[in-house]
């Protein structure tokens, strides 16, 4: 790739990033207008002001108090693994930045386009669940369970915020570098509602967090989130794979260290990633984008000149269409338990069972 276009990409990338965080400044006098705003929504549903659908069946809704960033989809991943196999389970999800309106039921032929980038993930790793996108999640329950067999568990993606279904088992997820309670709300912080809503959730999982954290500090942790009685704390990391995955086979990383290659990021937060290749002694340039980037043909034919290109999973569902060499490739994660993974295991059984 010329490296005067490389360049040209990762300036335009900066600025925008800095005019941004201008804007979020200048919007500091918005944010107590959007507490009491979301503040008053909060409390009319909790009143029964405004009503909440329940169900008769296990409703497991996963979501965060920020924008974006804090692992909702290795956590339905994980989920999926842990159930997959004792339950007949459908995923539900927004659909974010699809060009489809209403529900639609995921299929392995699906398009990004269709159904968006992380539930086509799903569908292509567990072609066995049913995978499901649609903005409003009452009518999309409404349409999972008509299916015969229907599901008989559903998890509601990034549904924390969506109050018109009352789930029957919230988990809440927030990033270790960036603790909802050391956060502010929007427009010039990141959070969606008041830290109070974090007191709806009955699992609390500090994300992304490093592999040897010590006890001090999670002792710490818990004191700052001030969690609440009837709530369990658990921290979890995120688990890379020595090997990327491309279109027709696994290659180990150690194979790129002998070469540069592109690292192409579309998602909340690369950070830890960035750490990790670093960490193997890795070179490469590193192109961020903002979350759910849909890229441009100008930018796809710019890529088309690089040697070799890693990216993430859900990137991966966007890009891979664009490309027919054999030089894309994408990085698996997982998430993974500090500690106590099998009690986090226990209480998700013991809710669907009971």
């Amino acid at each position: 790739m010329n490296v005067k276009k490389l360049f040209g990409i990762i300036k335009v990338t900066f600025h925008t990033f800095v005019t941004m965080n201008l804007l979020r400044k200048i919007l500091l006098p918005v944010v107590p207008v959007y507490y009491f705003i979301t503040w008053l929504r909060n409390k009319m549903y909790d009143l029964g002001i405004k009503k909440s659908t329940g169900y008769d069946f296990p409703v497991i809704a996963v979501g965060n108090l920020s924008v974006g960033g804090t692992g909702k989809s290795p956590m339905i991943e994980y989920l999926i693994r842990l159930l997959r196999e004792e339950v007949k389970l459908a995923t539900l999800s927004r659909g974010y930045k699809r060009e489809t309106e209403g529900f639609q039921l995921v299929k392995s032929s699906s398009t990004v386009k269709e159904v968006g980038d992380e539930p086509l993930q799903f569908k292509t790793k567990f072609p066995e669940v049913f995978v499901s996108v649609d903005s409003d999640r009452r009518r999309g329950i409404a349409n999972l369970i008509k299916f015969n067999p229907k599901p008989d568990t559903i998890l509601l993606d990034d549904a924390y915020q969506h109050r018109k279904v009352k789930a029957g088992f919230y988990i809440l997820l927030t990033a270790y570098y960036d603790l909802y309670c050391d956060d502010i709300l929007l427009p010039t912080g990141n959070l969606r509602e008041p830290r109070e809503g974090a007191k709806r959730a009955d699992i609390i999982v500090v994300t992304k967090c490093p592999e040897d954290i010590s006890v001090d500090e999670r002792k710490r942790i818990r004191k700052k989130l001030n969690i609440e009685d009837h709530q369990s704390l658990f921290f979890a990391t995120i688990n890379y794979g020595n090997e990327v995955i491309g279109s027709s086979e696994m290659r180990s990383l150690e194979v790129f260290k002998n070469s540069s290659f592109s690292l192409i990021t579309g998602i909340a937060n690369p950070k830890r990633l960035v750490e990790y290749y670093d960490s193997l002694g890795l070179q490469f340039n590193h192109i961020n984008f903002p979350d759910h980037h849909n890229f441009s043909e100008k930018e796809l034919e710019e890529f088309r000149n690089l040697e070799h290109i890693i990216t993430t999973e859900k990137d991966y569902m966007r890009l891979s269409g664009n490309f027919k060499s054999d030089n894309l490739w994408y990085q698996p994660i997982e998430m993974k338990f500090v500690e106590n993974g099998e009690e986090f295991n226990k209480m998700i059984f013991s809710y669907i069972k009971k």
